[in-house]
C-alpha cells in the first residue's frame, strides 16, 4: 500500500477521523528522499490503522502554508483532523511508529 497523496481537494477528508500521518516533501529534497521509503513503509504495516499521507509542497503551497511548513521534511500527526504533533527533519521509523500508536 502506498502513501496517499494528499491535495487541498482531497485533504480535510482524508485525515478528518482517525490518526493520519503526514509527510510534507519535495523531489529536490534530499532528507525528503530517505524519508519517503519509511513513510511508504509505515503505509503498508499500520494499513487500517493510520492513515499514511504525503503532500508535495512544490504542488499545494497552501496546504504547507496553512501548517507553517518553513523546512522540509516536516511531518504532521493529525488525530480527528487536528494536528497533535509535528517533527521537522528525518525521523526514524521506529521514532515515527511509537508517535502514531500513542494515538491511535
Amino acid at each position: 500500500m502506498m502513501a496517499v497523496a494528499l491535495t487541498k481537494e482531497n485533504f480535510a477528508q482524508s485525515i478528518e477521523n482517525g490518526v493520519s500521518l503526514v509527510d510534507f516533501w519535495a523531489p529536490w529534497c534530499g532528507p525528503c528522499k530517505m524519508q519517503l521509503p519509511i513513510v511508504e513503509e509505515l503505509s503498508t504495516e499500520l494499513a487500517g490503522q493510520a492513515t499514511i499521507a504525503k503532500i508535495n509542497v512544490d504542488e499545494e503551497p497552501e496546504l504547507a502554508s496553512q501548517f507553517g511548513v518553513m523546512s522540509i521534511p516536516t511531518l504532521i500527526l493529525f488525530k480527528d483532523g487536528q494536528p497533535v504533533d509535528k517533527m521537522v527533519g528525518l525521523q526514524s521509523k521506529d521514532a515515527l511508529k511509537a508517535k502514531i500508536s500513542n494515538q491511535i
